[in-house]
């Protein structure tokens, strides 16, 4: 279901700083962060199902990250979520119009929490579809701090709120520093402690309780879930990015980490 936790125009030394858990089942088959045979102007890990992703960027600064929103409905039969990163990533289209293009389609999709960004022209839209009656809604992300897990942006979860403050003592900490970013997102991101109270009531109390911690690993009905991967993505002043990933692989954890500077004229005279 993955969460994450971001700084968005409000540091300065990072324009964009993300860290990232994305929890699936660990039988779905996957490849790990690296440049697109097909694509090869994008970056991140991708599903070897349906296609997709949960967080990738581009070699010009667009960005996009994704996940699920917690919920018992379902369609019948959804479009795949992961493709709504690789759509943006694909276009051409700035983050408004392409949240004016899916607004038209959101009901085809199960709910879902969508943001994209180009980080040159410093623009990032929040799109969800859900709740449902409302359809869908784009807004402008705000600078500052913020929450994203399985309920719109910056709800007040257990483990949204526990999360935020582990990030903003991490900052604190480094100041204006440059932040190891692998050793921090593995610092923050693998919280293995769980809540008993003020849970969303969304599931059962059980499985409310295990999904509680920031880190998850359980086991369910349909086999092992849990948090596959710890993903970094900053995005500094200087216009280069780091894009950091710690998966894992038939049970064992590995990392890689690949920096780059981004190829948009627009990102120099921004920063």
């Amino acid at each position: 279901m993955c969460i994450a936790v971001f700084i968005w125009k409000a540091h300065p030394l990072y324009p964009f700083l993300l860290f990232l858990n994305r929890d699936e089942y660990h039988h779905r088959p996957t490849k790990p962060l690296g440049w697109w045979e097909d694509y090869s102007d994008i970056i991140g890990g991708r599903d070897e199902v349906a296609g997709g992703t949960w967080l990738a960027c581009t070699r010009s600064g667009r960005v996009a990250f994704l996940t699920n929103v917690r919920e018992i409905k379902s369609n019948s039969h959804p479009k795949s979520r992961g493709d709504l990163p690789l759509r943006f990533l694909k276009s051409d289209k700035s983050p408004h119009d392409f949240s004016e293009q899916l607004l038209r389609e959101a009901g085809e999709y199960n709910g879902f929490n969508l943001i994209v960004a180009d980080v040159c022209s410093m623009t990032m839209v929040y799109i969800t579809n859900r709740p449902k009656d409302n359809g869908m809604s784009a807004t402008d992300v705000s600078p500052g701090i913020h929450v994203l897990s399985n309920a719109t942006l910056d709800s007040p979860w257990p483990k949204s709120q526990r999360l935020e403050c582990s990030f903003k003592q991490l900052l604190d900490e480094y100041g204006e520093s440059e932040i190891p970013i692998g050793q921090a997102a593995e610092r923050i991101m693998r919280d293995l402690a769980k809540e008993d109270s003020n849970l969303p009531g969304i599931y059962p109390p059980e499985l409310e309780y295990q999904l509680s911690s920031i880190f998850i690993d359980i086991e369910m009905s349909l086999g092992r879930y849990g948090t596959r991967s710890t993903s970094s993505l900053a995005v500094r002043s200087s216009s280069e990015a780091t894009f950091y990933e710690l998966y894992l692989e038939k049970d064992v954890w590995k990392e890689q980490q690949m920096t780059f500077v981004l190829k948009n004229d627009r990102c120099v005279s921004t920063f």
